[in-house]
């Protein structure tokens, strides 16, 4: 796998799937150039996105920009194991360590010797194994279950999330020592939903990639599929627009692909008023959508705002809390409070007898809230 250019010469980065990550919008632009910073470095790195959105693709181009390119990358689901088995998987056992342990057998971490281990879904490990795993990190060496001995190791680790850990740290379901040992360098996948620069480039490259495995010849993408693309939330991100590609592909019943062979879910569409001009058009369109709700006469109307506002901001920062709060310029407490007050948030147990409290400051006036309605 590595950078390949593309006849049109869009940038992507291949894997072995048809999967790929097109870094056409700008904002991709700018994580591509951070994740060819910090992948020559052995840092270890954490990468946070949602599900879908190429976390593993990611860390496959950053250990193959590294000198451990010829090496081993192992990528390990955390969560595809039992509790009785993932250390037996990750740190390997010898033999008798448990019943059924007729061998010894090398874990994940020895494989990997070398070169990479990719450990997905790290947010789904017990708090037992994230003590072994922060040994490992910081001794860089394994001890297999049923052993005493340690085994050295050389290798670079890259975790990923879909769930914000700093969440999990002060819920007390994550240990904080190993999310800092973890984050040594961070990159935060944004949604397809984010990127929309991304979107029909990534589906013309699905597009060519399984023509040529089915033997098709190739097809195009008429205007109402483009506008159906374009105007689709994305949920699944990447992996839904690869399968919705490779749907109507199948069911297409001529050379050009039609709104109707996407099969995409209308509940999913956003909606957008006249006059929307893409990045130009923010107030216009943000005018239109008030004067829309002034003609329906929606009541409490503040209150909507500012769940909507709060929603939207918790969504952009990928569920960071501390994020939220600096985007909306205030302090965490307030935003914290405001994510339980909407059904965003559920209080853990050691704040919810403040949680209140801060809820009723906060209901006597907006413009302490310091939240911008119509920034």
């Amino acid at each position: 796998m590595g950078v390949l250019k593309h006849p049109d010469s869009r940038k992507l980065v291949r894997s072995e799937r048809a999967v790929a990550m097109v870094f056409e919008d700008e904002r991709s632009r700018r994580l591509l150039a951070h994740i060819e910073q910090i992948a020559p470095s052995d840092a270890t790195v954490l990468i946070r996105g949602e599900t879908g959105a190429g976390k593993e693709l990611v860390a496959r181009h950053i250990h193959q920009l590294s000198a451990r390119a010829d090496q081993p990358f192992v990528a390990v689901n955390c969560g595809a194991f039992s509790e009785s088995l993932v250390e037996s998987e990750l740190f390997g056992h010898e033999r008798g360590a448990f019943t059924g342990a007729v061998d010894a057998r090398a874990g994940w971490f020895e494989a990997a010797h070398g070169g990479t281990i990719f450990l997905d879904e790290i947010g789904d490990l017990s708090p037992a194994i994230q003590v072994k795993l922060l040994r490992v990190l910081q001794e860089r060496e394994v001890v297999r279950l049923g052993s005493r001995q340690a085994k050295k190791l050389d290798i670079r680790v890259i975790a990923a999330t879909n769930v914000p850990l700093e969440d999990a740290v002060l819920a007390g379901k994550f240990r904080e020592d190993l999310y800092y040992r973890l984050k040594v360098a961070s990159v935060d996948l944004l949604p397809l939903r984010q990127r929309r620069g991304d979107i029909i480039p990534l589906a013309e490259y699905f597009i060519a990639e399984y023509c040529q495995r089915l033997n098709y010849a190739l097809v195009t993408l008429g205007t109402d599929a483009v506008q159906s693309l374009l105007h689709y939330n994305w949920p699944g991100n990447i992996r839904e627009l690869e399968n919705a590609i490779h749907h109507a592909l199948l069911v297409a019943k001529s050379p050009v692909i039609q709104a109707t062979d996407l099969h995409l879910s209308s509940l999913r569409t956003i909606t957008e008023p006249a006059g929307w001009s893409g990045s130009g058009g923010q107030a216009a369109t943000l005018r239109q959508v008030l004067i829309q709700w002034f003609e329906q006469g929606i009541e409490n109307l503040d209150e909507l705002l500012e769940a909507e506002t709060i929603e939207a901001a918790y969504e952009y920062c990928h569920h960071n809390q501390l994020h939220t709060a600096k985007l909306l310029g205030i302090s965490r407490n307030i935003a914290r409070a405001r994510l339980i007050k909407h059904g965003l948030l559920s209080p853990s147990p050691r704040l919810k007898h403040n949680v209140s409290d801060v809820s009723a400051d906060l209901s006597t006036t907006h413009v302490d809230s310091g939240i911008a309605y119509y920034a």
